[in-house]
């Protein structure tokens, strides 16, 4: 069993469960993302290009089964039938997707950024701030105060 607890403290700590949350997080806003760019952005795109739809773009490299009945411009119908070919149209959605991605997460980790270093220039002036001048009448107030500790502790 002790292959059991070693496995359970690593799972335990705080940077996998960081990480597990994460993936997850990531997953679902892969999904809001395809859906973004499927019913939102690739819609626009082809009304603003003359009615493109992408999902259309692809390039057949085998024959059409002699059997195939459907459209020979559907490409999920030839998919499932079988047909060899380049979806080049869902390249360019998926392209798409992972431009709105990086683009976020470049928003996400330039904002923390910025947070990071005001919070060090913060410091950084804390640290430089003058300190504040002591009477000289109080530094020798708190000479005899010790003094006066030191001569009680002998």
């Amino acid at each position: 069993m002790p292959i059991v607890d070693e496995f359970r403290k690593f799972i335990a700590r705080g940077n996998v469960l960081d990480l597990a949350v994460g993936v997850m997080i990531g997953a679902a806003f892969g999904k809001i993302v395809t859906s973004l760019t499927e019913n939102i952005i690739m819609p626009v795109i082809g009304w603003a290009f003359g009615s493109i739809d992408f999902s259309k773009y692809f390039i057949l490299l085998g024959d059409v089964p002699p059997g195939y009945k459907g459209s020979v411009t559907d490409y999920a119908a030839l998919k499932g039938a079988g047909v060899t070919m380049i979806g080049y149209g869902e390249f360019i959605t998926q392209i798409v997707n992972f431009l709105i991605i990086a683009m976020v997460l470049f928003l996400l980790v330039r904002s923390v950024n910025k947070m990071i270093d005001s919070v060090k220039k913060d410091q950084e002036m804390a640290e430089q701030a003058p300190v504040a001048p002591v009477d000289p009448q109080l530094n020798t107030l708190k000479e005899i105060l010790e003094e006066l500790r030191k001569g009680k502790s002998a």
